[in-house]
C-alpha cells in the first residue's frame, strides 16, 4: 500500500470494526450477567417473579442502548 489515502481507508475500517466489535462485547457480557443474576434471585425466591423480571428487562434493554451507541459512532467513523 503505496498510496497513502488507502492506507488511511483501511486504517479507518480496522477502528470502525474494532469500535462495533469492543461496543457490542460489553453490553453482551453485561446482558449475560443481569440474566444470569436474576434467574438466580427467582430460583431463591419466586414470589419475586414479576419484580425481578421488570427491573432485569429495564436493565437488559439499558445495557443494549450501549451497543446501538457503538454502532452509531461505528457508523459516524465510517461515512463522515
Amino acid at each position: 500500500m503505496s498510496d497513502p489515502v488507502q492506507a488511511v481507508q483501511a486504517s479507518n475500517d480496522v477502528i470502525v470494526g474494532l469500535t462495533i466489535a469492543f461496543g457490542g462485547l460489553a453490553p453482551a457480557v453485561a446482558i449475560g450477567l443481569i440474566v444470569s443474576k436474576a434467574l438466580e434471585a427467582i430460583g431463591r425466591n419466586p414470589e419475586a417473579a414479576a419484580k425481578v423480571q421488570t427491573v432485569m428487562i429495564l436493565g437488559v434493554a439499558f445495557a443494549e442502548a450501549i451497543a446501538i451507541y457503538s454502532l452509531v459512532v461505528a457508523l459516524i467513523l465510517k461515512f463522515v
